[in-house]
């Protein structure tokens, strides 16, 4: 009698074979990861471009907490408070903000002044100016004694800056307090010093104006534009990531995710990737994408499936 010998046996699989498999994963869960989170292009009505963010792991981390997008209301936030934001110059990197609190032509109320955080990479626009209003001239840090010839001389603007104090001052809101123009004072954004602080309380003024341009209505208060200009910088050397301006071109969102904060760019089918979104492109109408969840179960059980396949 013989014996039938089984044609099959187990091979168990070479150490090249599994240091296949394994690169091929890595570089799978390399090129693209999952986020529960969308990267809007937009807030409101306002666009929303890298360094900024819609949420958590959108944009730059160092603007996350400082530029907030909530209920489509784009607002700006300092330890001072947060303001609205009302446009932003990509082209020239400025953000534009207002301040409820600030008085303008229309309107005069106290106010606790404005600050930008000295560990922020923003700064003043040179077009800035800050008008403070209702200073007392006795008390004021910004007014000099002279005791020669007992007068006071203000350590601000006195040149095209007192006609700013002088065209608000006929402004039917900022007449009504009843209150000399001299106790009106353009500071510019330098005099605010390296922590970049207003703080009207030790000032000993009442409120305050922001404006960043007059267009053609310099000698018309009521067609001034009300707010604070600000520059930001993309980092030390400001230069646009080249990696961002790839995944915009693709109709991506900048981003970041992993424990440091690795770039990303997300797509328009929630797929995030470490390049860009060029491979949505080149599928058809027909194809259809993989849900975020659908993906990361598919890797969940690929890794299962390869632990037990190197076990056996």
């Amino acid at each position: 009698m013989c014996t039938k010998m089984s044609l099959t046996t187990n091979i168990p699989p070479s150490l090249t074979t599994k240091l296949t498999i394994i690169s091929i994963l890595v570089f799978l869960s390399s090129s693209f990861t999952t986020s529960s989170q969308t990267c809007k292009s937009t807030c409101g009505p306002i666009p929303v471009k890298y360094p900024f963010g819609t949420g958590s792991g959108c944009g730059d981390p160092r603007f996350q907490t400082r530029v907030t997008c909530n209920n489509q209301h784009l607002t700006f936030i300092t330890h001072t408070g947060c303001y609205p934001i009302t446009d932003i110059d990509y082209s020239n990197q400025i953000i534009y903000i207002t301040d409820p609190s600030m008085s303008t032509c229309a309107c005069t109320q106290p106010s606790k002044g404005f600050s930008l955080d000295w560990d922020a990479p923003f700064s003043f626009h040179d077009n800035t100016v800050f008008a403070l209003l209702n200073c007392d001239a006795s008390s004021s840090p910004i007014f000099k004694s002279d005791r020669n010839n007992n007068s006071v001389s203000p350590v601000c603007d006195t040149g095209s800056g007192s006609r700013v104090c002088e065209h608000l001052s006929s402004c039917q809101a900022v007449s009504r307090l009843g209150v000399p123009v001299s106790t009106c004072c353009v500071y510019t954004p330098v005099d605010l010093g390296p922590s970049f602080e207003m703080d009207l309380q030790k000032l000993n003024c009442g409120s305050y104006s922001g404006l960043y341009g007059f267009d053609e209505h310099l000698d018309d208060p009521e067609g001034w534009k009300y707010g604070v200009a600000i520059k930001y910088k993309f980092n030390f050397n400001n230069e646009y990531p080249s990696m961002c301006g790839d995944c915009e071109k693709s109709n991506g969102v900048c981003g970041y995710g992993g424990p440091y904060n690795a770039f990303v760019c997300n797509c328009r089918s929630g797929i995030n990737t470490t390049r860009d979104c060029s491979f949505e492109a080149t599928w058809n109408g027909s194809s259809r994408f993989l849900p975020i969840s659908d993906v990361g179960l598919w890797m969940y059980a690929l890794a299962a499936w390869l632990v037990t396949w190197m076990m056996a």
